[in-house]
């Protein structure tokens, strides 16, 4: 079976006067329906590697393969593409549009990708009944709670129905009972629909449901 995603001897390096030597030589592969938490000390590479991951940043060496597709010389452009087709992002701030409802900030994202319309607004309401959230479906980010808001910000990163779903410190912004809600949902997500899952996080009592933990050290897998 081809790996969803797999990284060929990457490394990636700062220049912030010296260089920084964020990962090296990271071999990874990454297949359908995983569930995958990295952890690791500050400064690691964690958010580096998730990065590259998602097509965010390219590699100063080595290949990153997305199902058989070589992205690592990609264009602007191009990556922007496979971003929005394949990939669906979840971070420590939700980034939710102010002036728009729970349900518009579900379906700009489809509608950008060409979804139709009358699509997007289906699945937007089968995501936020799905995340608990029928009843908020037309209340803005400002009316809704932390835990309320990340969950949006969850169902926005499905709307694509995204080969991979990654997320960055998911929880860092919340109290624990929504912490342990979001990875409940996060578990639940992978389990029904088989979707990928990669979680980058520094608290390691919340990798316990992921079926593969993977520890940076230094911009390196911890064996």
């Amino acid at each position: 079976m081809t790996p969803i995603i797999s990284t060929v001897n990457v490394h990636k390096t700062f220049m912030a006067g010296v260089p920084v030597h964020a990962l090296k030589g990271i071999n990874l592969k990454i297949d359908k329906g995983e569930f995958i938490v990295i952890t690791g000390p500050s400064g690691s590479g964690k958010t580096t590697l998730l990065y590259l991951l998602g097509a965010l940043d390219k590699p100063t060496e080595g290949d990153i393969y997305m199902e058989e597709i070589n992205i690592s010389g990609l264009s602007d452009k191009k990556l922007s593409n496979i971003r929005s087709k394949n990939i669906g992002f979840v971070f420590q701030f939700h980034f939710l549009l102010p002036e728009f409802t729970s349900l518009e900030n579900i379906i700009i994202p489809q509608l950008i990708a060409g979804i139709k319309k009358y699509s997007a607004i289906r699945k937007a309401k089968e995501l936020l009944i799905e995340l608990g959230l029928e009843k908020r479906i037309n209340h803005r980010p400002g009316q809704l709670s932390g835990g309320e808001q990340q969950r949006v910000a969850i169902a926005r990163a499905l709307a694509n129905n995204p080969l991979i779903l990654l997320a960055d410190e998911p929880t860092g912004n919340l109290d624990r009972e929504n912490t342990n809600l979001i990875y409940s949902l996060f578990e639940q997500i992978n389990k029904n629909y088989n979707q990928t899952i990669v979680i980058v996080t520094h608290e390691p009592d919340y990798a316990k449901g992921a079926k593969r933990i993977i520890k940076l050290v230094d911009g390196q897998i911890s064996l």
